[in-house]
C-alpha cells in the first residue's frame, strides 16, 4: 500500500496534487510519501513480532537521502552502510553508531578507520584478506571490532542475475565450507571479535524457498561453531525481500509470512538477528514525476517521449525492470505505446508496447514504485543535471535535494595548464 491516490481526477502524493509539485518545482523529480515509508516499517516491525529485540538496519543503498534517513532514525531504525559515504550519511541523518553495520566485499582501510573512530556496531567482512586488513587497522588505533563474515550458502535466489549475490560464483561472502576456517583465523587476529553470521542472497526475491534455504545453512553453521568453540551472538539475515512491480505477476511474500518463516527457522537460535531491508521499506513509499514533451509516431505504436531519462530512472535499462506508469490527470481512454525518454541510446527506453493511460504533450506521468534504486543510482550523462527529489508528509512537500543546475557540471570541470 502506497499513499498515491487519484482524488478529484488528479494523482496525489497523500493530500498534495502532484500537478502542484510539477508546477513549483519542474520535471523530471523524485516524490516521497513520508506517511508510506512510517506505515512500511511498521509493518515490517509487526511481522517480527515473534522475533526477539531484531536490530532493524536500513539497507542505505537503496535510498540515501538525508530527509528519507532521517525519517528511519526517528523511527528507531539503524543503517546497513556499504560506504564512507553510505556511513556519513546516515550519521548526519541522526542514525546512532552503534546501531550502523558497515557491508560490502570493497572496504579500504580508510574506511574502515572512518567506522572504527566512529564506533560503528559492526562490520560484515566477506573474506579473509578483508579480516586481516581489519585486524591491522584496529589494532593500530587501539580498538577492537564486532564483526560478522558473510557466508555465501551457494543458494540461487531465483533474482535477476545482476542483483543475484549467493550463488557460488557470485562476489559476495566466504563459501560455506570454508566458514569455520575463517572463524578460527579471526579469533587469533587481534583486534576482531567475531560475533556473527551474515547471510544475503540477493534483492528483490519473490520466493521464499530460497531464503529458507540460506537461513537454514546459518543456523546449522551457528551450531558448528559454538561446537568448535566460538561465541556467537548475533545472526544478520540481510535484506532482499521484493516489492510488487508489475500487478499482471504473482505479488512477493508479504512481510508477515517472511516474519513467521524467520521465527520458525531461527527458534532455539539463542541470537539476536539482524535485518537489512531496504526496497520494502521505501520502493513504494516514492514515485519520478515527469512530463512528456512529445508523442511521436511509430511503426507500430507511438512513442511518449519524456523529459526523464535512462541516466534519471536506470532500473528498467540496466535490469529491464517493470514500473508501473500512470498519467497524473487521466481522462479515462488508453492506449498502447512504447514510452521513452531524451537520451541518445536506444537503451533509454522504459517499457515497449505498454497499455497504459492515453496522453498528450505537456501532460504529466508518473512512474509508481520508483522509492527504492532511483534517484541513488541517477547519473549525469548526456550533460543532464542530478534529478532533484522531495518529501510529502500530509499537506506539506519541501525539496529535499535541489535540481543540480547544468553550469554546476561544466564548473566541475578543470582545464589544463596547456588549454
Amino acid at each position: 500500500m502506497d499513499h498515491f491516490e487519484p482524488r478529484d481526477g488528479v494523482l496525489h502524493a497523500e493530500d498534495v496534487p502532484l500537478t502542484r509539485i510539477a508546477a513549483e518545482a519542474g520535471t523530471p523529480i523524485y516524490v516521497y510519501s513520508a506517511a508510506t515509508i512510517e506505515r512500511h516499517v511498521r509493518v515490517f516491525r509487526e511481522a517480527l513480532a515473534g522475533v526477539d529485540d531484531p536490530w532493524i538496519a536500513f539497507a542505505v543503498k537503496a535510498n540515501p537521502n538525508r530527509a528519507v534517513l532521517a525519517t528511519l532514525a526517528r523511527l528507531g531504525l539503524g543503517a546497513d552502510v556499504v560506504s564512507g559515504g553510505e556511513l556519513l550519511r546516515a550519521l548526519a541523518a541522526g542514525i546512532p553508531a552503534d546501531k550502523i553495520v558497515f557491508s560490502g566485499v570493497g572496504k579500504t582501510a580508510e574506511e574502515m578507520t572512518l567506522g572504527l573512530q566512529r564506533g560503528i556496531g559492526q562490520f560484515n567482512l566477506e573474506s579473509l584478506e578483508e579480516a586481516e586488513m581489519l585486524s591491522e587497522v584496529a589494532s593500530g588505533l587501539g580498538l577492537t571490532a564486532k564483526v560478522a563474515f558473510r557466508i555465501n550458502p551457494n543458494v540461487d535466489a531465483g533474482t535477476h542475475s545482476k542483483i543475484s549475490t549467493g550463488r557460488a560464483d557470485d562476489k559476495f561472502g566466504i563459501a560455506y565450507d570454508r566458514a569455520t576456517a575463517a572463524f578460527a583465523r579471526a579469533a587469533k587476529l587481534p583486534g576482531l571479535d567475531p560475533v556473527c553470521v551474515a547471510v544475503h542472497i540477493g534483492s528483490q526475491l519473490t520466493d521464499l524457498a530460497p531464503m529458507r534455504a540460506a537461513f537454514e545453512r546459518v543456523g546449522s553453521l551457528i551450531r558448528e561453531l559454538r561446537a568448535a568453540g566460538h561465541e556467537i551472538l548475533r545472526a544478520d539475515l540481510g535484506g532482499g525481500l521484493g516489492v510488487p512491480y508489475n500487478p499482471a505477476v504473482p505479488a512477493p511474500p508479504i512481510p508477515t509470512d517472511y516474519g513467521a518463516m524467520v521465527a520458525e527457522v531461527t527458534a532455539g537460535w539463542d541470537v539476536r538477528l539482524i535485518f537489512e531491508p531496504g526496497r520494502v521499506i521505501v520502493g513504494n513509499a516514492g514515485i519520478m514525476l515527469t512530463r512528456v514533451i512529445r508523442v511521436k509516431e511509430g511503426a507500430t505504436y507511438p512513442f511518449v517521449v519524456v523529459d526523464a531519462g535512462m541516466n534519471d530512472l536506470l532500473r528498467p535499462s540496466l535490469y529491464d525492470a517493470w514500473h508501473n506508469i500512470r498519467a497524473v490527470e487521466p481522462d479515462g481512454e488508453t492506449f498502447v505505446a512504447n514510452i521513452v525518454g531524451p537520451i541518445c541510446e536506444t537503451g533509454d527506453t522504459f517499457a515497449r508496447a505498454r497499455a497504459m493511460d492515453r496522453v498528450k504533450a505537456g501532460d504529466l506521468v508518473a512512474f509508481m514504485t520508483a522509492g527504492a534504486y532511483g534517484a541513488t543510482m541517477a547519473n549525469t550523462y548526456n550533460s543532464r543535471g542530478l534529478v532533484p527529489e522531495a518529501m510529502v508528509s500530509g499537506g506539506e512537500w519541501a525539496i529535499v535535494r535541489e535540481r543540480q543546475p547544468v553550469e554546476a557540471l561544466i564548473e566541475a570541470d578543470r582545464l589544463p595548464p596547456w588549454l
